[in-house]
């Protein structure tokens, strides 16, 4: 018996050597499994945590003007932001111990294992916070082992390479809460219309509770079953010492303001508007679509909602529901070129073709200007003369030739000034500038300007027949407007990720591309359209709004038998507006000819009607003298009309108009009393008498 007793002990002893040896070698493969499992886990370094979220669009005063998403509202915020009550409910109810473990709480897992084997059924849940981040960023809410194993994964590449801090960050900006509201803020935002650092104790312990079954537990759902588990939720807050039993009782007795509306669910504001900034996002930053539309952005942008608000008002007011005609406005800050707002069409609904900055169409005599500008620097002044009759040029040595007409065929069939010209839109005085200049002066000239369409060097670009951009031709009288220095429009001042960080500023870098002399000079000129001063053999352009005017404009209307357009500025903003048929169908109408003239005279005046009257200030080197408006020569007392008008200095006439003397003779003759007139012929014989 004891010899069968120690073969027994003998082979027992090396069952548990073996036991041990094997125990011993699965606890160094399963050593080896653990370290190549966090070595392979470091080595693929953090897991990016980009999530769909909303882009939000901010005004110029920081409103909110419109957002993008898919289908799903998600405000990004930090830590720091987020109510104290909130996160403290979050961790009280979905995992206490968030801060001790490291991904994994195998208390808490043992736990749920036995109480799942108690039931027969799978009654209580283990998921860590973290646990619940990686499956919301990463992975289908199936209930796969693959799914589960990779959960595990993603939540340890987590742990090891991000903070409890930024976990718990990212957890409370991805759960879901319910009616397409993702993260604690576009909840707080939907349930409570406030920001979620302003929840109360009730209001963070309610949004706590929604996570775990928001079809179940949302108060716009069912308000009983919402409260128990906001009671449960204050329980476990009690528990755990976090707020005490009369804070517990006070919140689960509060009423609470429930409001069920995302904050920007509406139409947006200025669709137009917001497709040029995305356009500009994609030119500018070289974001693409996705990222745009569901990267998190917050984009802060140039619009004024008061001066948008004018230009929508001023649309709906004069243009009519019967005519079919389209229409676009764009307005800018001419300091800086910051596009304070924009129209692109009649109905974004109806058509989102943004006619304001695609379209390309002819800017008929709005292209005056920039001519006028280059005479200007070849030796012109506001008094230069040219003959105003009807004139056929030839061009193509000799091969063609081109005849322009005025409107309605008005010429003075004399000479009359370049100032008068402007105001009047004489199209031959146009035309014989743009020849004598030679046709490429213009085409150049336009470059400065920031025009980047193509020209075609013809006699009839003098008169605005190839096609530009809108936005380019409200560009380019803004840098006549601030004094000559190049600006280019800008949509966008900054914008941040979703993580706060700014990814773009703009930056403003002026340069000076025209002579702050002539630019003046040419401002003041163009002033005359709504002067009747300097009405000729026909009336100045701007005369139908002169008395909707209650401050100094310069501008420059122009029309083509499609198109019509009005450009024009103060020293504090600067607009157009087109008018026309998409497909250039001839404008016969003619209410839809004026629309241009009158939308734009409407918006500058309820735009600026809160800000201060301005004058443009006069540059270093001009001087202001008063002039015949019909000859061009220095005003006399005899002169039936006098016109103070700017010159660079040197180039301002010295000569004085004689054209009036008679008639000046006659008139101070009539203004005599009879006594001085008696008192002159005594002094007359008096003299011939002593002779």
């Amino acid at each position: 018996m004891e010899l069968i007793t120690g073969q027994n002990f003998k082979r027992t002893a090396k069952y548990i050597r073996a036991a041990v040896i094997i125990a011993c070698l699965f606890s160094i493969l399963l050593g080896l499994a653990a370290f190549s499992l966090f070595t392979y886990a470091k080595i693929l370094g953090a897991p990016p945590l980009a999530v769909p979220q909303s882009t939000i669009y901010f005004g110029e005063n920081g409103e909110v003007i419109g957002e993008s998403d898919n289908g799903q509202k998600r405000y990004w915020v930090k830590l720091d932001d987020i109510s104290k009550d909130l996160i403290d409910a979050t961790i009280a109810v979905e995992d206490q111990h968030f801060y001790k473990h490291y991904g994994f709480d195998m208390k808490r897992i043992a736990g749920a294992v036995v109480a799942d084997i108690r039931a027969m059924a799978k009654v209580q849940g283990a998921s860590t916070i973290t646990q619940q981040y990686a499956r919301n960023l990463f992975l289908e809410h199936d209930k796969t082992w693959q799914r589960k194993i990779t959960e595990a994964f993603y939540t340890l590449r987590l742990e090891m390479n991000y903070s409890k801090k930024e976990i718990l960050e990212g957890y409370l900006n991805t759960i879901y809460y319910g009616h397409r509201a993702y993260g604690v803020e576009a909840a707080s935002q939907y349930y409570f219309n406030k920001s979620a650092k302003d929840l109360t104790l009730a209001e963070a312990s309610m949004l706590a509770g929604i996570p775990k079954g928001p079809a179940s537990y949302s108060p716009l759902e069912n308000i009983e079953k919402a409260k128990k588990r906001q009671a449960i939720v204050l329980k476990s807050m009690k528990n755990q010492k976090i707020i005490k039993s009369a804070e517990a009782e006070a919140a689960k007795g509060e009423t609470l303001a429930l409001t069920g509306k995302h904050p920007s669910s509406g139409e947006k504001t200025a669709p137009y508007f917001q497709d040029a900034v995305k356009q500009a996002l994609k030119s500018k930053l070289g974001l693409d679509e996705r990222t745009i539309e569901l990267g998190g952005l917050k984009v802060y942008t140039t619009l004024n909602k008061k001066k948008q608000k004018a230009a929508e008002e001023a649309f709906d007011s004069i243009m009519s529901d019967q005519s079919k005609i389209q229409a676009a406005l764009i307005a800018m800050n001419p300091k800086n070129g910051e596009v304070e707002a924009l129209i692109g069409g009649r109905d974004y609904k109806e058509s989102s073709f943004n006619r304001s900055t695609q379209a390309v169409r002819q800017p008929g005599s709005t292209i005056k200007p920039l001519l006028y500008y280059a005479a200007l620097e070849k030796g012109f002044t506001p008094s230069t003369t040219l003959r105003s009759e009807k004139t056929t040029f030839t061009f193509d040595d000799g091969a063609s030739s081109y005849t322009p007409h005025n409107f309605n065929h008005q010429y003075a069939n004399g000479n009359i000034t370049l100032a008068q010209a402007i105001a009047l839109s004489d199209n031959v005085y146009a035309v014989k500038t743009h020849m004598f200049l030679g046709e490429d002066t213009l085409v150049d000239t336009v470059r400065k300007f920031g025009l980047s369409s193509k020209m075609s060097a013809v006699p009839s670009l003098a008169l605005g027949t190839s096609g530009v951009r809108m936005l380019e031709m409200v560009n380019a009288y803004g840098i006549l407007a601030n004094g000559g220095k190049k600006v280019e429009p800008v949509f966008i001042k900054r914008v941040e990720n979703h993580k706060g960080d700014i990814i773009y500023k703009h930056e403003q870098h002026k340069k000076t591309v025209l002579d702050p002399d002539k630019a003046y000079v040419m401002t003041q000129m163009l002033t005359g359209i709504f002067d009747k001063k300097l009405n000729g053999h026909a009336s100045v352009t701007g005369t139908a709004i002169i008395p909707q005017l209650t401050r100094p404009y310069a501008g420059k209307s122009g029309t083509t038998p499609s198109d019509s357009w009005m450009i024009g500025y103060t020293p504090q903003l600067v607009a157009g507006v087109w008018a026309g048929f998409d497909h250039s169908q001839k404008i016969e109408a003619t209410e839809d000819k004026s629309y241009a003239k009158k939308i734009w005279a409407r918006f500058m005046e309820y735009s600026l009607e809160d800000e201060p009257v301005k004058n443009f200030k006069p540059s270093e080197n001009v001087t202001g003298v008063k002039i015949d408006p019909a000859n061009g020569l220095l005003a006399t007392e005899d002169c039936p009309a006098a016109r103070m008008t700017y010159f660079e200095k040197g180039t301002e006439p010295t000569e004085y108009c004689t054209d009036h003397i008679h008639d000046g003779l006659f008139n101070r003759e009539n203004r005599q009393s009879p006594e001085q007139k008696k008192g002159w012929y005594k002094k007359f014989l008096e003299f011939w008498k002593s002779e």
